[in-house]
């Protein structure tokens, strides 16, 4: 049973109201910060090496996830800044924007974090990632083949979220 919708794959996947949604790179960690997925389409500027951007990226949001649970004005109990938060307890953020990019996040309840980063006109995109989520439960947790915590190589589920990514850019 899959956590965001039913068992099949939409037929019409969700496509961004906004305009301007041109997808730059999208990255899949698992719960140790391990990146399994790291796919570009188009950016521009290569300023780090991957392990260094692997790792900065999952910092942010490690960082991101601490402030917001404690910021959270409706959970009177912070706990300390920097202790991890299981997936779905306490505040969550869903997206943040700077004036060249967007970055939208989502993380399922057995801690595999979604990142897409987009164009910053790009509107809200849960429902987007709750696809490519679909897209991954059904390519790869499901296949026999692949090891959990291993990097993904299925090549039908890249060959999908790249037809996907095309089809909202």
């Amino acid at each position: 049973m899959q956590f965001f919708g039913g068992s099949e794959i939409s037929p019409s996947p969700p496509v961004p109201t906004a305009t301007g949604n041109n997808a730059h790179m999208m990255y899949i960690f698992n719960r140790n910060g391990v990146c399994l997925l790291y796919r570009e389409w188009n950016r521009p500027l290569h300023t780090l090496n991957p392990q260094q951007d692997h790792k900065l990226m999952f910092g942010l949001l490690f960082s991101l996830k601490s402030l917001t649970a404690k910021m959270d004005p409706t959970n009177a109990e912070k706990g300390n800044l920097g202790i991890p938060q299981l997936p779905g307890q306490g505040c969550s953020f869903h997206s943040f924007r700077t004036n060249t990019y967007k970055l939208s996040f989502m993380e399922t309840p057995s801690g595999i974090k979604f990142i897409l980063i987009t164009n910053p006109r790009t509107g809200d995109l849960r429902e987007t990632l709750k696809y490519i989520y679909n897209l991954y439960v059904e390519y790869v947790a499901k296949n026999a083949l692949y090891t959990p915590g291993t990097l993904i190589k299925c090549e039908l589920f890249n060959t999908a979220l790249d037809q996907y990514v095309r089809s909202i850019a």
